[in-house]
């Protein structure tokens, strides 16, 4: 069993407002549960509009499954217009 995680420091440059950030980041994370089946959440800069880090982490029993959920996780948020990807920090256990 492997457990795989990644994180990314996202920058909103569109938000204005914690409202904007949030509707932003709900439709985010609502579409990578939908699409990749893995837990996602919100992890740090909650109270700071243009800026958020989301955390993913699935459970698999294949070696190369994480490794391309995740390749596939992080060509989905490059795609994503609203936000701006500053840093990825990606763990395996």
């Amino acid at each position: 069993m492997l457990v795989s995680g990644c994180s990314w420091d996202l920058s909103l440059p569109e938000c204005r407002s914690l409202k904007d950030k949030r509707r932003v980041v709900k439709s985010l994370k609502d579409r990578i549960r939908g699409r990749f089946n893995v837990s996602v959440a919100e992890t740090a800069y909650q109270d700071v509009w243009t800026r958020a880090q989301l955390s993913v982490a699935l459970v698999t029993s294949d070696g190369a499954s994480p490794d391309s959920v995740l390749s596939k996780l992080d060509r989905f948020i490059e795609g994503e217009h609203r936000v701006v990807i500053l840093s990825v920090n990606k763990v395996r256990y």
